[in-house]
């Protein structure tokens, strides 16, 4: 008997292992899928007056290969190649957009000025100055779309995240699910259930590629998932519910929150690492956010700028600035976003600002100190603070008027509160360019009647008639706050040689630059010096806040005017000015021109997606190296199930034949009876 028990158990070995290779090409190219491998255990002998005889083997178990470990690895790069991998496409789009020479801001830049630049060699058409503002049209349309096609990334940014909060719930409940399932399998022969290892691996290995997680392992055989500082997602058979909200912060914005006994909580995006959807989330925070905000700085300093020249200027209808028709903003652009938070204790607002551009810069241009990034103002109860979100500097005061005094040379914004809060803390979110691109128009009023583009100038600055002197003097200029002397009535400044300079300057300080170096003289006499620039403060009084340069000798009682520049429809020192501010520095506090920065964003954008698709590319290596290390251990040889075929085979015909003899033999034992 000893011979057929060994025999039959060696046949039922032979086709388990038969069945188990079968299994393994069968799954050759199942995704996640570890081979398996029977395990034979020698049974115990039997002892005979001559010694021990063996009883032959069984199969203990069906074993998987696998190694946490190496499967660890793998997860950990996918997690990261799939977090680069959505990082990747999202910039690559965003950097065909900015460069795109129909859709991106450098040619209607330069379609702009080129406009500005007819209107200054014919300041007297109307069909150039209709081209003039046809451009800036055209220029502003371009800011709208730019600023549309981002939004359309933001929207498609929020719908990714819904998507991507499905694909994580339904992952974690079926994870649950087969947790489950290897419970109650092992629970009846205490056997690994290793196909049902496997679907689990393949749904955390799926997982993983939307969010990275890590796990523990239960006594059971269940395996508990966590993501980002320990966020509980599958606990056992229970599984936790993410959700997609709108944030608090900013209703046009989805975030991740998590559904518990509360409630939805807020997820803060630092939380969520690895994965799609984190690359997601750093895309819109680090590079979407960035080109949003310096698309809106370039459209708000454009706009502020612009305008602050073009209101020193005279238009076709001799209007200057203070008179009833006169259009003094050529463009019109939003104020700054200010989002009070859902949870503040109540809707009391905060309001923001730009303010007036810095006057004239060392390249004769205005400027601006917008920054492109967000802001968030917090409020205590005692104490405000504003942090800016793009490098988290922060300022404080103990109120909003005192902290908007801090903030607005540097910022180029202003902030003020409705009549104070009640008690509690508050929160605001404020978008100083954000949304400028979408608001950037050309003013109606100049759209409507071309006429009004100030192209000249409002006063001009002459020398006497009856001079004897060589002495000459510019046809000036004006600062902001001007005061244009009346029609008729000039200011006459009179040459003196007893003194070698002028005694019938007004009463206000009057600054003489010479070579860089400024003196001001407050009262009496003031001193001419050969090509020297004239400044008078702006004021009240006809003729303050004019600039002019007087060169040449000029003789005792020469004078020169200051008058109002009437009639001078060929006029065109506004434009000049106004066309300067092309390649002037009119931003980042008079260190860069429109164009610059439009670069350097278009830069921005670039090298970071240089820099992402450098590490795409080391980490597709590193994922590679890793599922090849893992399937050397895991994966299915083709070659080696076939090897094992034809031994379980052998095995199959050699147990059967030790069947055939044993029958033969018991035959032979009845015949004898």
């Amino acid at each position: 008997m000893g011979l057929f028990s060994i025999g039959v158990q060696s046949l039922s070995n032979s086709q388990l292992g038969l069945a188990t290779t079968a299994h393994n090409i069968s799954n050759a190219n199942t995704e996640d899928y570890s081979r398996q491998r029977i395990i034979q255990v020698n049974n115990s002998p039997l002892m005979t007056g001559s010694g021990y005889v063996g009883m032959g083997a069984y199969v203990s178990t069906i074993e998987r290969i696998y190694s946490n470990f190496l499967t660890k690895q793998v997860n950990t790069a996918q997690t990261s190649l799939s977090e680069l991998d959505v990082y990747a496409s999202s910039l690559g789009e965003l950097d065909r957009l900015l460069t795109d020479e129909h859709a991106g801001l450098e040619s209607a830049l330069e379609g702009f000025f080129a406009g500005v630049n007819q209107l200054i060699a014919n300041p007297t058409s109307l069909a150039t100055r209709q081209t003039m503002v046809s451009s800036a049209q055209s220029l502003v349309a371009r800011f709208q779309s730019l600023k549309g096609q981002i939004d359309e990334q933001y929207n498609d940014v929020n719908g990714k995240i819904q998507s991507y909060v499905g694909s994580i719930n339904s992952y974690a409940k079926q994870i649950a699910t087969v947790n489950q399932q290897i419970i109650n399998a092992e629970s009846v022969n205490s056997q690994p259930p290793n196909d049902l290892y496997d679907q689990r691996d393949h749904l955390i290995a799926k997982l993983n590629e939307v969010v990275g997680i890590h796990t523990t392992t239960n006594e059971n055989g269940s395996l508990n998932v966590f993501f980002g500082n320990g966020q509980q997602l599958v606990v056992g058979t229970t599984a936790s519910s993410l959700t997609a909200v709108v944030s608090s912060e900013d209703p046009t914005r989805v975030v991740v929150g998590i559904v518990n006994a509360s409630g939805t909580q807020e997820l803060p995006e630092s939380l969520i690492s690895g994965g799609a959807i984190s690359g997601l989330l750093k895309y819109r925070s680090v590079s979407l956010d960035a080109a949003a905000n310096s698309l809106g700085q370039i459209a708000a300093s454009m706009a502020l700028t612009f305008n602050a020249q073009h209101a020193l200027g005279q238009d076709l209808l001799g209007n200057i600035d203070g008179d009833a028709n006169f259009v003094a903003d050529f463009f019109k652009v939003w104020e700054p976003r200010v989002v009070g938070n859902a949870n503040n204790p109540d809707a009391t607002m905060v309001t923001a600002n730009y303010v007036e551009p810095p006057p004239y810069s060392a390249d004769g241009t205005f400027y601006t100190n917008l920054k492109a990034s967000d802001y968030r103002l917090d409020w205590d109860g005692t104490m405000a603070r504003l942090t800016r979100l793009s490098d988290n500097k922060q300022w404080t005061d103990a109120s909003i008027a005192a902290l908007s005094t801090q903030i607005e040379d540097e910022e180029g914004f202003s902030i003020s509160d409705s009549g104070g809060f009640a008690g509690g803390s508050y929160s605001f979110l404020i978008q100083p360019a954000r949304n400028a691109a979408q608001g950037f128009t050309v003013n109606p009023s100049i759209a409507a009647d071309v006429r009004q583009v100030a192209a000249g100038a409002p006063i001009l600055a002459s020398v006497g008639q009856n001079n004897t002197g060589t002495a000459s003097i510019t046809s000036g200029s004006v600062l902001e706050g001007y005061t244009a002397p009346a029609t008729g009535t000039p200011l006459i400044l009179t040459y003196d040689s007893a003194v070698n300079g002028f005694t019938t300057f007004p009463s206000y300080p009057v600054t003489v630059s010479v070579n860089g170096v400024d003196t001001t003289y407050t009262a009496g006499t003031v001193p001419y010096i050969n090509g020297a620039t004239y400044t008078m403060e702006p004021g009240t009084t006809p003729g303050a806040g004019t600039r002019f340069v007087i060169s040449g000798t000029p003789k005792d009682g020469d004078t020169f005017e200051i008058t109002r520049n009437s009639n001078a429809v060929s006029d065109n020192r506004n434009a000049l000015l106004l066309g300067q501010m092309q390649t002037g520095k009119t931003m980042a506090g008079n260190t860069a021109s429109f164009s610059t920065m439009y670069a350097q964003m278009v830069s921005d954008v670039g090298n970071k997606g240089n820099e992402v698709n450098t590490v795409l590319l080391s980490q597709t290596t590193v994922l590679r190296e890793a599922r090849d290390a893992r399937d050397a251990l895991s994966g299915v040889n083709l070659d080696e199930e076939a090897t094992n075929l034809l031994k379980y085979q052998q095995n199959y015909q050699a147990a059967a034949k030790m069947l055939q003899i044993a029958s033969g033999l018991f035959d032979s034992i009845l015949a004898i009876h």
